[in-house]
């Protein structure tokens, strides 16, 4: 099979990146398991959500697929709420920067299904197998079908298939630490705003969720030292939920009354992952290309933002072109070093500074987020570059 664009990955990365390209005129082939999504249930929600950054909702009403998620689960982020480990505490509120939203918190599964929908309408080809091999401008999958593509684009995740097959190296930093989320029942109302606390067990977060007919809902986003999360995950799932319910209250020193567990527990673990972006006629995007820590929930918007990048770099190429021209790639290359290498130092940097035990650094920065509380003009400017 020849085809110019091959997207290996059929996630959200994956699939935003094939509509992409397939909305600018290009002809580009999924290539990736199609695993079955079920219909959305009222009052069940995906264990995986995102906080959507405003650039990244334009880029998706750009596609055509924003309009298409349902509403009533979608919750708009309308504040910020940041406990350090002592007294340290910041607010940042969209009114701020004339804005209605600072995000929008969204479920995987809803992104992907409307994705879906609008890569089948759009009539993009898709081989449901797996890569097994590649050479520059061939695949083989495990099926056997060799699949020739001018450009290749590994949007297969952390765990990038292609990137391996391909030889690309990637460093992977463990954090010693393990991705705990869960949704959560709780007794006071969000009022549309996400808390972060910095604690000496991990970094925690309680992103507003929809109302259910149980009262109030937030997702739990807990970056809990390994050895801990561990210990849960272990747990008798009664446990594990009396442990939890009880654990996050104490945590957040009841800032929204106790909470119940209300869903399943899942864990992934965290690193830093860093590749060089691009090969001989082949692309990374997402976290095929890079992982941060998620105590800034940046990591699908900075995957989308790879995605516009790719497209528009390759849409805007000279007619002598072809899509795997190695300057066009170079060209995405530059796009993103900036803005993944900014993002980066912006999670690794925090991580690190609030996993400092030391006294002085604790009292530093927790007398730096009083700091910046005070100043409306940093708080400005903390939210338009996590609005970008």
């Amino acid at each position: 099979m020849n085809t110019p664009i091959v997207v290996c990955g059929t996630g959200i990365v994956g699939l935003a990146t094939a509509l992409g390209f397939a909305r600018r005129g290009e002809r580009v082939t999924l290539l990736g398991p199609k695993r079955s999504i079920d219909p959305a249930l009222a009052e069940v929600f995906d264990a995986r959500v995102y906080a959507i950054s405003p650039a990244s909702q334009r880029y998706l009403a750009a596609l055509g697929v924003w309009d298409l998620l349902d509403a009533r689960r979608i919750t708009p982020v309308e504040a910020m709420e940041i406990h350090g480990d002592a007294d340290g505490l910041l607010h940042l509120n969209a009114w701020q920067t004339a804005q209605t939203e600072l995000a929008w918190i969204v479920e995987s599964l809803e992104i992907e299904r409307v994705l879906r929908q609008a890569v089948q309408m759009f009539s993009v080809p898709w081989i449901a197998e797996n890569v097994a091999s590649y050479a520059p401008g061939q695949i083989a999958t495990d099926q056997g079908v060799i699949v020739r593509a001018d450009l290749f684009v590994a949007a297969d995740g952390a765990q990038s298939a292609l990137r391996a097959a391909a030889g690309v190296p990637a460093t992977v930093q463990p954090y010693g630490a393990t991705g705990l989320v869960a949704h959560f029942t709780t007794c006071f109302p969000h009022q549309a705003a996400a808390i972060q606390w910095f604690t000496p067990e991990g970094v925690l977060a309680l992103l507003p969720m929809p109302t259910t007919s149980d009262g109030p809902q937030v997702s739990m986003v807990w970056s809990a030292k390994e050895s801990l999360a561990n210990e849960v995950l272990s747990m008798p799932a009664f446990e594990q939920a009396q442990y939890l319910n009880a654990k996050l209250t104490e945590m957040t020193a009841s800032r929204l009354g106790p909470l119940t567990m209300r869903s399943p527990l899942h864990g992934f673990p965290l690193s830093l992952n860093q590749s060089p972006m691009i090969a001989d006629g082949l692309a990374l995007a997402g976290d095929a290309a890079h992982r941060l820590h998620p105590l800034a929930g940046q990591g699908l918007n900075l995957g989308l933002g790879d995605v516009e990048a790719l497209v528009d770099t390759i849409a805007h190429r000279e007619s002598f072109r072809s899509p795997g021209d190695a300057m066009l790639l170079r060209r995405y290359r530059r796009a993103r070093a900036e803005p993944v290498l900014a993002m980066r130092l912006v999670t690794d940097g925090l991580f690190r500074l609030f996993n400092a035990q030391q006294a002085p650094v604790a009292w530093l920065r927790n007398v730096g987020m009083n700091l910046v509380e005070k100043l409306p003009f940093i708080k400005r400017h903390l939210i338009a570059g996590a609005s970008r």
